[in-house]
């Protein structure tokens, strides 16, 4: 008998964990919820606070000997994916050539590369009015000086998403991309924790991560191809769309001292 499961990566804390206890707390006919993150001590944190059936599995999803496994539990399983979140990622903020290339590189494989194999992974195990939702960012509206690399990651994540929907839209399968704003996690810690600056501007638009998942998932229900939080992020992306980004580019450039 076919079992019938929801796929969280980055599980551990988070946007990732937010998720987890928001679906724990409304889902009724999930068999199971499978939390994914590589630091195994987090993630039984958060599975002895949830009251769903969890499956603990921890794994680094940048490595492709890990990812066969996945694809092998999820056959031996007989697993029906109702939805995949994909909130693994992480970002450094800082210019270009003050990073390591291990810092840079590290971005795009958890970002673009683990994301899309996982997403192709579990695409042939979805069915009819199952969902995907991607965390993006709106660092994806506009090029981030001093946050190059990780704002290019999310431009890629809500291209491949957006697309993606398309793709999928005639088998019923539906693909939601979040972009949200500075998010109140541990996300800024890993960002800013190199000591190459702050985000000035992040105290003034800081959401808070229940409130950013509750829309989420709730345009998800509703099949919408995109999910922004928030009147000023709407309004960023207006903004962006708007105003030639050789304008607004100093400007964000100046927001980070």
């Amino acid at each position: 008998m076919a079992k019938s499961i929801v796929i969280i990566t980055g599980a551990s804390s988070g946007m990732g964990r937010e998720f987890a206890m928001q679906l724990d707390a409304h889902l009724r006919k999930t068999d199971e919820i499978w939390l994914i993150a590589r630091r195994k001590e987090r993630l039984k944190e958060v599975a002895a606070k949830m009251r769903n059936n969890v499956r603990i599995i921890s794994m680094d999803i940048t490595k492709e000997s890990q990812m066969e496994r996945l694809t092998d539990m999820l056959s031996d399983h007989e697993c029906v994916i109702k939805m995949l979140i994909n909130c693994a990622g992480y970002g450094i903020l800082g210019d270009f050539a003050n990073l390591t290339v291990e810092e840079q590189t590290g971005m795009v494989r958890t970002n673009c590369e683990a994301l899309t194999h996982i997403t192709h992974t579990c695409i042939p195990f979805m069915r009819k009015n199952s969902r995907i939702i991607n965390l993006a960012s709106s660092a994806s509206f506009i090029p981030q000086p001093g946050f190059a690399v990780y704002a290019a990651t999310k431009s890629y994540v809500n291209s491949f998403s957006l697309a993606l929907g398309q793709e999928l839209k005639d088998k019923g399968i539906y693909v939601t991309s979040v972009c949200p704003g500075p998010v109140d996690t541990e996300f800024f810690e890993i960002a800013e924790g190199g000591g190459h600056g702050v985000l000035a501007i992040k105290k003034y638009v800081m959401a808070d991560a229940f409130s950013v998942v509750k829309k989420a998932l709730r345009d998800s229900c509703n099949k919408k191809a995109q999910s922004v939080y928030s009147i000023p992020m709407i309004s960023f992306q207006v903004l962006c769309k708007a105003v030639p980004h050789g304008i607004l580019l100093p400007i964000i450039r100046g927001f980070k001292k």
